[in-house]
C-alpha cells in the first residue's frame, strides 16, 4: 500500500526492514509493517501556574505557550514520534505532561527571585522561563514556538498585588498634591528672582568691566613675568647640566685613580710574592750545595781506602769472569733454545701492547674530559688520580715494608755545649765547631754501611 501525508503530517513507519523507525512524507507500506500517521502542527496550552517568592508570597502566572516538535531536526522528529504521537496532543497525558514541565521550571526559578524582582523584570523572568523550559522540552523533541507571560495575578487571601496598586495609587495623588504646591511656591520665587537678577546683572555688567581692565593689565605683567622666568629656568638648567658634567667627571676621576692604585698594590704584592718564591728556591738550593759538598768531601776521603779494596776485587772478579764466562756460553745454548718459545711469547705480547695502546688512548681521552672538567689544573688532576686509584694507599704501604726491611739504625750524638766560644770571631768558631761535630756520625755510617775505618789521622772510632 503506497501512503501519502498531508501538509502538516509525517508517516512513521515500523516494521521488517526497518532497524527504529522511518519517517517520510510518502513511501510504499507493506502487508509486515506498520505506518502511523502524526500531525506536526503547534498547539497552544494555557496554563495558570501557581508559584512563590523568596520571601514566600504565593502569586499565579497565567500563561500560554505555543508547542510542537521540531520538524528541522530529524532526531528530534524520531523522538517525537516515539514518545508524543501515539497520543492525542490534546489528551490529558500531553498536557500534564507540558504542565509539569513549566509548572516544574517556573516554581524553581520563582522561588529564586523576591517578588519586586519578579514583578519588575517581567521580560528577563519570561525569557529566563522560556530557555529552562526549552531545555526539558528537547527531551521529549519537542520546541517552543511562542510564550505569552501574563500579568501576575494574586492568589485569594494574599492580595499583595491589590495592596501594591493602592499604594501606588497613594503615591500618584500625594505626588499631585506636591506638585501643586511647588508651582505656586516656584511662581512666588521667581517674581522674587526676577527682581534680584536686575540688581545683580547691573552690578555684575560693572564688576566685568572692571575685571577685564584688570586682566588686560595683569596679562601684560603676566607676559613679561613669564619671560624673565623661561630665562631664568633656562639658565638654571645649563647650570644643572654643567654641575651634572663636572660631578660626572670627578665620579671617573676618582674610579681612575682607585683602578690606578689598586693595579700598583697588586702589582708591588705581585712583586713581593715572586722576591719570596725565588727566595725560598735560592736558599733550598744553597742548602743542597753544602749538602753536596760535605758529601763530596768525605767520600773523596774514603775513595783511596775504596781504590785498594778495588784492585784485590780486580783479581778475584778475573777469576771469577772465567768461571762466569764458561757458565755464560752453557746459558747461551740455554738461550738460544728459549727464544723460540720467547718469539711466541712476544707475539702475544705485542697483541697485548696493541690493546694497552687502545687502552692508553681511551684513557688519554678520560684524562683529557678530566682536565676540561678541571679547568686545566693539573695539581688537582694528580690528586684525583692519585685517590681515585689508590695510589696514596700503595704509597704508604710501600713506605712501610721499606722502613721495615732497612731495620735503620739510629745514633744519637751529644757533643755538648757551646760555651768558651765568645768574642770577635764567635760565629766563625761556631761553623767550623759545628762541622767537627758532624764528622763522628757521618763516619760511623760510612763505616756500618761499607766496612771502613777512617783513615788513622782523622781518629778512630769506638768499638
Amino acid at each position: 500500500m503506497y501512503k501519502v501525508a498531508r501538509a502538516s503530517e509525517y508517516l512513521a513507519i515500523t516494521g521488517a526492514g526497518i532497524e527504529d523507525i522511518k519517517l517520510a512524507k510518502k513511501s510504499w507500506v507493506f502487508p509486515w509493517q506498520s505506518c502511523t500517521v502524526f500531525d506536526v502542527s503547534p498547539v497552544n496550552y494555557t496554563f495558570k501556574v501557581q508559584a512563590m517568592s523568596a520571601e514566600k508570597l504565593p502569586f499565579v502566572l497565567p500563561a500560554v505557550f505555543t508547542i510542537g516538535p521540531r520538524v528541522e531536526d530529524s532526531e528530534a522528529l524520531i523522538l517525537y514520534a516515539r514518545l508524543i504521537s501515539p497520543h492525542d496532543k490534546q489528551s490529558n497525558h500531553v498536557n500534564e505532561l507540558v504542565e509539569g514541565v513549566i509548572e516544574g521550571e517556573t516554581r524553581v526559578l520563582a522561588a529564586s527571585m523576591t517578588m519586586e524582582e519578579i514583578f519588575k523584570g517581567t521580560k528577563e523572568f519570561k525569557k529566563e522561563v522560556f530557555d529552562k523550559v526549552q531545555i526539558e522540552l528537547n527531551q521529549f523533541g519537542l520546541i517552543i514556538y511562542n510564550a505569552n507571560v501574563k500579568q501576575l495575578v494574586d492568589v485569594p487571601g494574599h492580595e499583595y498585588f491589590s495592596y501594591l496598586g493602592q499604594k501606588t495609587q497613594m503615591e500618584a495623588a500625594n505626588q499631585a498634591r506636591i506638585d501643586v504646591s511647588e508651582a505656586k511656591m516656584k511662581g512666588e520665587i521667581g517674581a522674587k528672582e526676577r527682581n534680584g537678577l536686575t540688581v545683580q546683572n547691573a552690578a555684575k555688567i560693572d564688576a566685568e568691566s572692571k575685571i577685564i581692565m584688570m586682566q588686560r593689565q595683569g596679562e601684560g605683567t603676566k607676559e613679561e613675568i613669564k619671560v624673565k622666568t623661561e630665562i631664568k629656568v633656562f639658565e638654571n638648567h645649563k647650570e644643572a647640566d654643567v654641575a651634572k658634567a663636572n660631578a660626572e667627571l670627578a665620579m671617573k676621576k676618582a674610579a681612575w685613580t682607585k683602578d690606578s692604585q689598586v693595579a700598583e698594590v697588586e702589582a708591588t704584592k705581585a712583586v713581593a710574592l715572586r722576591e719570596a718564591e725565588l727566595q725560598t728556591q735560592v736558599e733550598k738550593m744553597n742548602a743542597l750545595t753544602r749538602t753536596e759538598k760535605l758529601k763530596a768531601e768525605f767520600l773523596s776521603k774514603a775513595s783511596v781506602e775504596y781504590e785498594t779494596k778495588v784492585q784485590e776485587a780486580n783479581w778475584e772478579l778475573y777469576n771469577k769472569q772465567k768461571q762466569a764466562e764458561a757458565v755464560l756460553y752453557e746459558k747461551q745454548k740455554e738461550a738460544e733454545a728459549q727464544r723460540a718459545a720467547a718469539d711466541a711469547a712476544f707475539y702475544s705480547k705485542q697483541r697485548e701492547a696493541e690493546g694497552l695502546v687502545a687502552l692508553a688512548s681511551a684513557q688519554g681521552t678520560y684524562l683529557r674530559t678530566l682536565l676540561d672538567a678541571l679547568q686545566n689544573d693539573y695539581s688537582a688532576l694528580r690528586d684525583f688520580l692519585m685517590i681515585n686509584n689508590g695510589a696514596y694507599l700503595e704509597i704508604a704501604k710501600t713506605n712501610a715494608i721499606a722502613v721495615r726491611d732497612l731495620q735503620p739504625k739510629i745514633s744519637v750524638w751529644n757533643n755538648g755545649g757551646e760555651q768558651g766560644i765568645s768574642g770577635g770571631g764567635g760565629n766563625a768558631m761556631k761553623d767550623i765547631a759545628g762541622l767537627y761535630k758532624m764528622l763522628p756520625p757521618v763516619l760511623d755510617t760510612v763505616y756500618e754501611q761499607t766496612g771502613m775505618q777512617p783513615p788513622a789521622w782523622i781518629g778512630t772510632l769506638n768499638k
